[in-house]
């Protein structure tokens, strides 16, 4: 088994981790298009390279227009300023792969998702953004943050709405992932872009301290 650093970092020539699709972009053929999509972005390992060539999140990157919650407009930019954060905040190593790999997945398969359709199962963009990542990765601590990276702003909604938490959604969120600290670092991470209110994030944040150790 593949430890999950290696998995991050190391070069792959095996196929194991997705589709092999042509090796970069043609230099007489114009500029590179994941750097046009993602604004700086500079792949640093063989995986985030594969992910830049893979057309579907090409796709997924180009998509988007500006909206609430997101007046960035395509998912690209929002995966740009992601990534321009993750350098700010100083991360390094392991943690650093591992958001970059997140941020560069977790919502560019939005779409993919129809509008005519209830939000859930294969149509939520989380869970086609997890089962699109199943081919690069099987660390279930990233499949997870991915998959449930959403659901701490619903449970907030509910909370809005209702005037009580749902206890057994939030109890059903913390028992699917594996790594709290990950989740909650990507969580704080999606949070913190422009036109984002951090009131969903705070109370995550505080929900998790008074209901055990980060």
């Amino acid at each position: 088994m593949v430890g999950r650093a290696d998995r991050l970092t190391a070069p792959d020539s095996s196929g194991a981790h997705g589709p092999d699709p042509a090796q970069g972009p043609d230099p007489d053929h114009g500029p590179d298009p994941a750097q046009a999509l993602v604004p700086g972005l500079v792949p640093e390992s063989e995986l985030e390279r594969r992910l830049a060539r893979d057309p579907v999140l090409l796709e997924g990157w180009a998509w988007g227009t500006p909206r609430q919650g997101h007046p960035e407009g395509s998912v690209g930019v929002h995966v740009g300023d992601l990534l321009r954060t993750i350098e700010e905040w100083g991360e390094v190593g392991d943690r650093r792969s591992e958001l970059r790999l997140l941020a560069l997945v977790h919502d560019s398969l939005k779409f993919q998702v129809s509008n005519r359709l209830p939000k859930a199962g294969r149509n939520d963009h989380a869970v086609r953004a997890r089962l699109f990542a199943e081919d690069y990765t099987d660390d279930e601590r990233l499949l997870s943050t991915i998959e449930q990276h959403d659901r701490p702003y619903q449970i907030w909604r509910r909370l809005r709405r209702a005037g009580r938490p749902d206890e057994r959604a939030f109890a059903r969120m913390l028992e699917s992932v594996p790594d709290l600290s990950l989740f909650l670092r990507f969580v704080e991470l999606d949070g913190s872009t422009a036109g984002k209110n951090p009131e969903p994030v705070d109370w995550f944040r505080g929900e998790l301290r008074r209901r055990r150790p980060v």
